[in-house]
């Protein structure tokens, strides 16, 4: 197993580090176009490799797609980071032109490769993927819902005082500040509804944090996070190498699931060796079903921004 990871930036390095460490792959490459950064990130993360007990291969190249070569995943993270006061949406002219040249250099060296989006805004980004390339709609797909989810998991065992591996809960919609459609309603501690312990009052603010997680890290950081980007992004990597059939929000082409088409916004997806076997749809309530139109709203006045 394969993978490559263009753009060796915090983002990407975490992701090699994370795939690595979980020793389901076999080789791990990362690309970057900063001469010797990727090579330099790559030997640092080797040297780890007696420390934390793994095997797996990492190597660097600068620019050197045929060191890609038939890799089984690639995952883009490169472009532009947010940094306080941003929006995910005002990386969209410079990280488009990134985006469009990069994927079509990864699909050249291997054709028969899954694509997973990272960089931002990552809903058009994944939509522009789809839009310029001829990789079918299961081979593609955007990190983002992942994220959030686990965003939307630290703030639920925060505000229940509880340990995280009792609390599960899902992120839908777009990933953005505003388009994010955390699912109060079917969270669960131990399988009892969330609500069970915590108020309506204190539920919306663990939604209204949770919307806005990425921008709080910006905040505190002076850039995009990347320990939690990376950890979900590994997380992705392995469900398809390991053909785990296992259930995450993802961006994802919409084609009539959930009332919307043509656009890539987050919803539960199944995860296997395929890529995205299956599109999950879960019945929304009506509060539910008009955030996700107002989400997909958003998401579609972004990509209106694109130059196909």
């Amino acid at each position: 197993m394969k993978v490559t990871v263009v753009g060796a930036g915090a983002v990407g390095a975490s992701c090699a580090e994370y795939i690595a460490i979980k020793n389901f792959a076999s080789e791990v490459v990362l690309l970057d176009i900063k001469e010797g950064y990727a090579e330099g990130k790559a030997m640092d993360l080797m040297q780890t490799a007696s420390l934390n007990g793994f095997d797996t291969k990492i190597t660097g190249s600068t620019s050197d797609y045929s060191k890609t070569a038939n890799s089984d995943i690639c995952v883009i993270t490169s472009g532009i980071p947010r940094k306080p006061g941003m929006t995910r949406e005002e990386l969209i002219g410079i990280n488009a032109g990134i985006v469009k040249s990069v994927s079509a250099d990864l699909i050249k060296h291997s054709p028969d490769t899954i694509i997973i989006v990272v960089s931002n805004p990552m809903d058009t980004m994944t939509y522009l993927v789809h839009k310029t390339t001829n990789l079918p709609k299961n081979r593609i797909i955007g990190m983002g819902g992942a994220l959030d989810s686990a965003r939307f998991k630290y703030r639920l065992a925060e505000a229940l005082e509880a340990p995280i591996s009792d609390v599960d809960g899902m992120v839908l919609g777009g990933h953005s500040d505003t388009g994010m459609v955390p699912l109060t309603r079917l969270a669960t501690r131990n399988s009892v509804p969330v609500s069970a312990f915590l108020s309506d009052d204190r539920l919306n603010q663990v939604k209204e944090d949770t919307k806005v997680g990425g921008a709080t890290l910006t905040k505190l950081l002076g850039t995009s996070a990347w320990y939690a980007p990376g950890a979900a992004v590994s997380g992705l990597v392995q469900a398809i190498a390991c053909d785990q059939k296992k259930m995450f929000p993802c961006s994802v082409l919409l084609e009539g699931e959930y009332g919307l088409n043509d656009l890539c916004i987050g919803a539960p997806v199944l995860l296997g060796k395929n890529g995205i076997e299956k599109i999950v749809e879960i019945e929304l309530n009506d509060a539910e079903k008009a955030h996700m139109k107002e989400s997909a709203e958003g998401v579609s006045k972004t990509n209106g921004l694109l130059e196909l």
